[in-house]
């Protein structure tokens, strides 16, 4: 038997070098993908919204941490271990800053020492609007501040460029679409700036995001303009940057800051004020009570519908931020027009 494959083991020999070549570039192959997928850099970012404009930016490269994922709300939110480790690991955080992720200031301080942290509140071209006293606030004194917000954005937003201290201003920026685009040209500069490696795709990225922005924001202005007018009660004062962009029409929020139940006094407050107004409808929202709706609409004409600002019901990912702005839109355009 060994004479025998003797013969067979010189051929055998023979073959390998033909037969190892592609089985050896397999490893080599998975090894050097493997290489390249570590390259990118590790990036956290705060909150749905503004993970789905890192995700968009960072196609091809990587893909963000989210902190702030499923139903929660930054308002309410307590730091994970596995949060605060991704913050340790993190080269770039982004958030929107102090004024709404109260919950990061501290730990940004003690565990992103390493990373390269933006806070988008301070991305150039910004609009920033101060809060609104109280939650019964009147809506704006007359129509050609509306007509001129949807009309001149661009004038708008020079008007709005004043600096703010963190905290003095309504910190649901992402609601403009336009404030989108500042603060995705705040992500590309700062992405660049830490992985130069891939900067041709982050700015490729960040081109088509800005054009997507520019058709959302024509879209976004044919759905409401029919609705406008109609007023209407939020759940708490969120809205003040969809409003402010396409002129609609908000009189009041249920509470001034969803961390706190309003009392009694308050519902009442808001209750007479729909009377009042001849309010549409009263919108609540995903992650708070919604029975206070149900108080605050009784024994009136107005509907009832739901908006989501920090899209807690939807998935993460580099089209949620389109889809959380459409959502709004069309919520709106329904409850408003009786749909």
């Amino acid at each position: 038997m060994k004479r025998a494959l003797g013969p067979a083991l010189k051929i055998l020999a023979l073959r390998m070098p033909a037969l190892a070549i592609p089985v050896l570039a397999i490893p080599t192959l998975l090894f050097s993908g493997t290489m390249r997928a570590a390259d990118a850099p590790v990036v956290v970012t705060s909150i749905k919204p503004i993970h789905s404009l890192v995700s968009a930016i960072m196609q091809g490269v990587g893909e963000p941490e989210l902190i702030v994922d499923g139903a929660a709300s930054p308002h309410t939110y307590n730091l994970k271990p596995s949060n605060a480790r991704a913050l340790q690991d993190a080269k770039v955080i982004f958030w929107v800053g102090p004024g709404l992720e109260a919950f990061l200031e501290k730990p940004l301080q003690a565990l992103g020492r390493d990373a390269s942290i933006a806070a988008l509140d301070d991305a150039p071209g910004l609009v920033k609007l101060p809060f609104r006293e109280g939650g019964a606030f009147e809506p704006h004194d007359d129509g050609d501040e509306h007509d001129s917000a949807a009309a001149a954005p661009e004038h708008e937003h020079d008007h709005a460029e004043a600096d703010h201290d963190h905290g003095a201003f309504d910190t649901h920026l992402w609601l403009d679409p336009m404030n989108a685009k500042a603060m995705a040209a705040m992500i590309t500069t700062t992405l660049v700036a830490a992985d130069p490696a891939n900067a041709l795709t982050y700015q490729g990225n960040a081109k088509a995001l800005d054009d997507k922005l520019d058709a959302l924001d024509t879209e976004i202005k044919g759905m409401v303009a029919p609705v406008k007018d109609k007023p209407f009660i939020v759940f708490h004062d969120a809205y003040q940057y969809f409003e402010h962009r396409y002129g609609i029409r908000v009189s009041g929020s249920i509470t001034v800051s969803p961390e706190t139940i309003p009392g009694a006094e308050r519902v009442s407050e808001i209750h007479r004020k729909v009377g009042e107004l001849g309010a549409t409808c009263v919108f609540a929202e995903p992650q708070f009570e919604p029975r206070l709706v149900d108080v605050v609409t009784e024994g009136t004409r107005a509907k009832s519908g739901v908006l989501d600002p920090e899209a807690a019901t939807l998935k993460a990912g580099p089209d949620l931020y389109f889809t959380l702005m459409r959502g709004i839109a069309n919520s709106m355009k329904d409850c408003l027009s009786g749909a």
